[in-house]
């Protein structure tokens, strides 16, 4: 049988789930895409239906519901649909009782989810331990994070909780907490086995709240810009935290 219609109650339900009340009262979330299907399938992701266009293959180990041409580009958010959508159960975001030793990447009110998702990425491809998001950011099971973040969503912790309740923490277990701020130092603290980087707001950095449980630290710039970019700042951060921390 193949789904010709976007009414299908299947479809509808799917489809609903490219929005984040949705995903929150569901504890769904919608993958798109042949590539982080079968990544996310293949890192654990508890998937409970695969939509295939009609004729592509089955899916193997999961209900695969085969559908229209159309109906695929109802269900999918990407420019070009490709032949595989799938819907998957949240993974468990709750902070921990400890964090894990290493580098804790900690995003602050980030609003713009392909950033999100790329932090993600690099936070996984550089060895982070973990990501920690406040409530007021970007989703990281939104369509458009999980396809910037590339599967990696789905290869390491990825907790939301109140920086204000999780930043005093990290710190009573050890963590030095960094932050990039334009007021801050240019010279790193030490850096031990226990860091979390702060990524601020795209246009308004960290909050002062925040602030005041980090060591701000301002990357040293020979050019004219203010700023850099929250993808390109962590990317170069994690990438200086990581060659500093002890073997």
């Amino acid at each position: 049988m193949i789904i010709t219609s976007r009414s299908n109650e299947r479809v509808k339900a799917a489809r609903a789930l490219q929005d984040a009340k949705a995903r929150r009262e569901t504890g769904l979330h919608l993958i798109e895409g042949d590539k982080l299907v079968r990544d996310a399938f293949a890192s654990g992701a508890r998937i409970t239906t695969v939509f295939a266009r009609e004729g592509a293959a089955a899916f193997d180990g999961v209900e695969t519901v085969f559908v229209s041409e159309s109906v695929m580009d109802a269900l999918s958010t990407a420019k070009t649909p490709q032949d595989l959508c799938a819907v998957a159960e949240t993974p468990d975001v709750r902070c921990p009782a400890a964090y894990p030793e290493g580098l804790v990447i900690v995003l602050d009110r980030l609003q713009d989810p392909g950033n999100l998702g790329t932090i993600v990425r690099t936070a996984d491809a550089l060895g982070a331990a973990g990501v920690l998001i406040s409530p007021d950011s970007a989703d990281p099971f939104s369509p458009k994070a999980l396809r910037a973040g590339m599967g990696s969503t789905y290869h390491l912790p990825i907790y939301i909780g109140s920086l204000r309740d999780e930043l005093p923490r990290l710190r009573e277990q050890g963590f030095v907490c960094i932050c990039g701020h334009l007021k801050g130092s240019e010279t790193l603290p030490a850096i031990g086995r226990r860091t979390a980087l702060v990524v601020g707001n795209e246009g308004q950095g960290v909050s002062d709240e925040t602030a005041a449980q980090c060591v701000p630290y301002r990357m040293p710039m020979r050019g004219r810009a203010e700023s850099l970019n929250a993808a390109v700042f962590a990317a170069l951060m994690m990438q200086t935290i990581g060659n500093r921390m002890p073997e």
